[in-house]
């Protein structure tokens, strides 16, 4: 599965295995994103649902420089669910100009307004939740989501749109309500 990421949560984690290299980077180095919230001036995690996207330092991916990974495909895994948290894994950044088949998505209440995860409706049956942390009347979402799936907030529903020109990019438009 091809998978551009056009965002990413506000929560990282890593873990590392084996000795750095001469480059101060762990060879075997896995890093973990997920949803979070603003606690105290801080990202906190504040799962409603359990979830995270991973990425191995091996398979290109650069955890010093993560907004370069903005709009590059990667070849992932299925989407899982392991001892109660859905996952995903990117395996390796793909070379080259090719067409992403899913898109993952981060939305926020902030700039998407209130969703009602869970209720009837307010997401298109082609788009997984990932990852969904809510606080304080702030919520973070991570999805996966195809061209032209949607979600819907209190301000309308907001479909996927990659540009007619950019294989690897897409990004949540509000359509107009009828």
């Amino acid at each position: 599965m091809l998978v551009s990421v056009t965002g990413f949560g506000s929560v990282w984690r890593q873990r590392q295995e084996g000795e750095a290299r001469k480059s101060g980077r762990f060879e075997h180095a896995a890093y973990y994103n997920t949803t979070g919230i603003i606690v105290k001036g801080g990202a906190r995690q504040r799962p409603q649902i359990c979830g995270y996207a991973r990425f191995d330092a091996i398979g290109g991916f650069d955890p010093n420089h993560p907004s370069n990974m903005i709009g590059r495909v990667f070849e992932c895994a299925e989407p899982s669910v392991w001892m109660g948290y859905n996952k995903l894994l990117f395996r390796r950044l793909v070379a080259g100009d090719v067409r992403a088949e899913h898109f993952l998505v981060v939305a926020n209440s902030e700039l998407n307004g209130q969703f009602a995860v869970g209720s009837e409706g307010w997401k298109s049956a082609d788009t997984w939740l990932l990852s969904f942390s809510e606080g304080g009347g702030n919520q973070e979402l991570m999805l996966l989501m195809g061209a032209q799936s949607w979600i819907e907030s209190d301000l309308g529903r907001f479909v996927l749109r990659p540009p007619e020109l950019r294989l690897r990019s897409a990004r949540l438009i509000l359509s107009a309500r009828e």
